[in-house]
């Protein structure tokens, strides 16, 4: 546990909960492919905002009631892809065997930009892979 002194909340967060993250993608099919087929996610659900030119689908292992999900959003007729910020680091997915996950993805034509392997100062193995859009996406094994 950390033993850094904690400031009291400033409201009673007791009932919060972390909802969803939120991404935007240039190529929605190729996103959705990505997140529910080689990642195993499910599309929970996906909705065409026609007055404001955008697609929004939520992806996950669970549903939002129990668990927080992606939020993948499509601004429609956008050609060039996103820059993504120098603020956003990743995300992370536990994973049963990095190593064969890894694999399937390779196989799949997915960039692993840092192979499945022993973290630096040991301890978990992790991966890196990279999404579609350049996102990264931090695998940690977890039996």
């Amino acid at each position: 546990m950390n033993d850094m002194p904690q400031a009291a909340p400033a409201v009673d967060a007791s009932k919060f909960r972390l909802l969803h993250t939120m991404i935007r993608v240039k190529d929605l099919n190729k996103s959705l492919d990505f997140y529910t087929r080689l990642l195993g996610m499910r599309l929970l659900w996906k909705k065409d905002y026609p007055t404001g030119k955008f697609t929004l689908a939520f992806v996950g292992y669970g549903d939002e009631e129990s668990g927080a999900v992606i939020e993948l959003t499509h601004n429609w007729g956008r050609e060039e892809p996103y820059q993504i910020g120098t603020g956003f680091g990743h995300l992370a997915i536990g994973v049963p065997d990095v190593y064969g996950v890894c694999k399937v993805l390779e196989q799949e034509g997915v960039k692993i930009p840092r192979p499945p392997g022993p973290m630096a100062h040991g301890g978990s193995v992790i991966a890196f892979i990279d999404d579609p859009d350049g996102y990264k996406i931090e695998l940690i094994e977890r039996k």
